[in-house]
């Protein structure tokens, strides 16, 4: 029987040390932003591959427990969600320093 990961997609803390800019330290939070952005898309991508696993598990007869099922489902549709959303204020603030004048 395939077991649910139980953890949410939580929001981890950007944590941005002080940092002269000399020392790249732009460069270093911009690396740790697409780290975490990274992580957080391989963790949506693994919720839907095990709510996918569980749902045919269920439907074969394996898993009789439908609230497991219910659960893993909506856990991984709030997390493909949340990285829409993401993606999407991303793409705004993209568009929003590109109109930018100089």
């Amino acid at each position: 029987m395939l077991t649910i990961n139980n953890s949410l997609l939580t929001a981890a803390p950007l944590q941005q040390e002080r940092m002269p800019e000399s020392s790249g330290g732009t460069v270093a939070l911009c690396d740790s932003f697409a780290k975490l952005l990274k992580e957080k898309i391989a963790e949506t991508n693994n919720l839907q591959l095990q709510a996918d696993a569980l749902t045919q598990q269920y439907l074969a007869g394996k898993v009789e427990d439908v609230h497991q099922v219910m659960l893993a489902l909506e856990q991984a549709n709030l997390s493909l969600q949340l990285m829409v959303q993401v993606r999407n204020k991303v793409i705004e603030a993209y568009q929003e320093i590109w109109r930018m004048q100089i």
